[in-house]
């Protein structure tokens, strides 16, 4: 029987930020649905000049059977103690207080590590998906009075919240390309400054073992690839169709496994499809022979996240690199004429004042590469959000700098004393360095 569906992203982005992104989640479940027969409508509330007008109004408009709200972060993340719970929670609110008959399902990465914790504060919500949703959603729809057996389902037993085995074992070989028709790609364009509004999946899974991240939990740690023609036929479509110029590779790590993005890059030259793209790259799978072919092909942001800034500290995060492992990649990128992005974390397990003049040595380092080229973007300096389940947290734990009912819903970073102001000191080093190459300024 077909259902009524708005399909809601709340928001995912602090304030009135501009870097905003196209919600390719509840695009490709809203496709999922359709194809099932349903009617479904979306709202992005990060576009909205007042979002939760524009819910209310899209409420009463299409008085849709099933609300689906999708909490795609839980916090902004880089350092920052604000969280997007509060909006999440008032929109819940506000759907039930407007359609008390109507179903409310959560769903989204944010709620899919914290289902149990969600659900259990936000009583209005029937029913969440944790994990892939593809599968699950359309069994749910179909199921509503009585759902039992679907993989990720969260649902209610007295005052229990119950959490069925997510799914992590969709088949990519079958992708579904999200239909861009029902939201259009051109509500988005012109609204950021930095970040490319429009994200390709070609994959999913990480089999890195990294102790802070939590890719493995929500995507299995299996890699799961997409047919590279059939990544190469949504971009042209894009481009083609909705005139998108500049994408995003949504991998945790674009180049895993060696050989599928080489692929993809070999099949838009082939057909001669002039974009520009960026991704999350892995150090020690680069070489002198693909990083031209990903210049080539339109890599325009080489983004690395080593997050380690010296050997003892890769090896406390869990990396699997080494110092001379970034180097060599900093070295190629630094060769081309691709912009490069690297993402530390400061104050990790272990650090002393050995780490740190070596970290300062690395930084150096990188700079000198760059200086030739002056292809340096930034360098992005964080702390550790600690997230549930996490082999840091339970370091964190052992160490008092948390409890073991601390409530990381909410944001909560590892920086224990003495090196709490660390990554400022970092910060003034690295933007003085910054400054100079950009003025040409010698130190």
């Amino acid at each position: 029987m077909a259902v009524r569906v708005l399909m809601v992203q709340t928001p995912s982005v602090e304030g009135l930020s501009p870097e905003r992104v196209y919600p390719i989640g509840i695009v490709t479940l809203a496709t999922h649905l359709k194809r099932a027969g349903h009617e479904v409508e979306l709202l992005d509330m990060n576009i909205e000049a007042d979002p939760f007008s524009a819910l209310k109004e899209r409420l009463l408009g299409c008085r849709p059977e099933v609300v689906g709200l999708s909490l795609r972060n839980i916090d902004p993340l880089a350092n920052r103690t604000s969280s997007l719970i509060p909006p999440f929670a008032t929109a819940v609110r506000l759907v039930a207080a407007l359609l008390p008959r109507a179903w409310i399902v959560a769903g989204g990465t944010g709620f899919s590590l914290f289902p149990r914790r969600i659900m259990g504060e936000l009583k209005q919500i029937h029913y969440g998906i944790a994990g892939e949703a593809e599968t699950s959603l359309p069994a749910l729809l179909a199921s509503l009075d009585n759902p039992s057996g679907i993989k990720g389902l969260c649902y209610r037993k007295g005052e229990k919240v119950l959490v069925n085995r997510p799914s992590v074992d969709y088949d990519l070989t079958r992708y579904v390309v999200p239909s861009r028709e029902v939201l259009l790609p051109r509500l988005y364009q012109g609204i950021n400054n930095y970040v490319p509004v429009m994200g390709i999946e070609t994959k999913r899974g990480c089999p890195l073992k990294c102790s802070y991240c939590v890719y493995p939990r929500l995507q299995g740690k299996k890699l799961r690839c997409r047919q590279p023609d059939g990544v190469v036929d949504e971009i042209e479509l894009l481009h083609k169709e909705y005139g998108v110029k500049d994408f995003h590779f949504n991998d945790p790590v674009v180049n895993l496994p060696s050989g599928h993005l080489e692929e993809i890059c070999r099949e838009l030259l082939r057909r001669k499809i002039s974009i520009a793209w960026s991704g999350f790259f892995r150090e020690d799978h680069l070489d002198e022979r693909n990083i031209r072919l990903f210049e080539e092909a339109g890599c325009n942001c080489f983004s690395f996240s080593p997050d380690g800034l010296c050997d003892q500290s890769l090896q406390a995060l869990g990396k699997n690199l080494s110092q001379d492992d970034i180097l060599k990649a900093a070295g190629l990128a630094a060769g081309t004429d691709v912009v490069t992005m690297y993402h530390f974390m400061v104050n990790v397990p272990g650090e002393n004042t050995r780490t740190i003049d070596s970290g300062l040595r690395l930084l150096d380092r990188l700079y000198e590469l760059h200086s030739l080229k002056r292809n340096l973007g930034t360098v992005v300096l964080n702390n550790i959000r600690l997230m549930p389940g996490t082999p840091l947290a339970e370091t964190a734990i052992k160490e008092g700098v948390i409890r073991p009912d601390t409530d990381l819903l909410y944001p909560v970073y590892y920086n224990p004393p003495p090196y709490e102001a660390l990554r400022y000191r970092l910060e003034a080093y690295h933007l003085q360095k910054n400054v100079f190459m950009w003025q040409e300024v010698r130190q």
